[in-house]
């Protein structure tokens, strides 16, 4: 009995790497709701023409109807924006940056503020891959260091810490980043 949690991670790993199909654990949506489930591996891109709102407190940092999700197994959406709906000179290009397997080489920004900077709240493909293209330049924002928005709803952060979906009401799980998905 005690090799069923390593069984049952195994076999999600698999599942995840398939991407066809929904899994038995995935919970099931009901109208007007999205599972992670049925996202594609390799990620698509996906216009998002609900209101989409970045803020710091009572500062709008970013106004959209022109998002991009992406959309991948497993996943919440990431919402991206584009740079002419977002307050730029609130931002600094942060140090670091992270490879993603299917967009390449991420930039990172931080805010600045009259207190001081708040480091790393967003993201952005300067020079992403040919097939993500469409999303160069445009800023995607972590839910758990600013308030985001899609429509009226706040997003909550995809947990996991490193990940940067937005949960919201019409996404359903379970997520890459929960308790036990490590290997996901």
């Amino acid at each position: 009995m005690k090799d069923k949690p390593r069984d049952l991670e195994r076999a999600r790993a698999q599942w995840t790497n398939r991407g066809s199909t929904r899994p038995p654990w995935a919970i099931e949506p009901k109208s007007g709701q999205e599972s992670v489930w049925d996202y594609p591996r390799p990620p698509r891109l996906d216009p998002d023409r609900r209101l989409v709102r970045v803020l710091h407190g009572p500062m709008i940092l970013a106004e959209s109807r022109r998002a991009i999700r992406v959309l991948e197994t497993a996943s919440p959406p990431t919402f991206y924006i584009p740079p002419s709906d977002v307050r730029t000179e609130f931002l600094v290009q942060a140090r670091g940056v992270s490879h993603c397997e299917w967009k390449g080489e991420a930039s990172y920004w931080s805010l600045r503020t009259d207190a001081g900077e708040i480091p790393n709240i967003g993201w952005s493909y300067e020079r992403p891959c040919p097939e993500f293209m469409a999303l160069q330049g445009y800023l995607s924002f972590y839910p758990a260091r600013v308030e985001c928005y899609v429509a009226a709803e706040r997003a909550h952060p995809q947990p996991g810490g490193f990940y940067g979906g937005w949960i919201t009401s019409d996404v359903l799980g379970p997520f890459k980043g929960d308790p036990g998905t490590h290997s996901w």
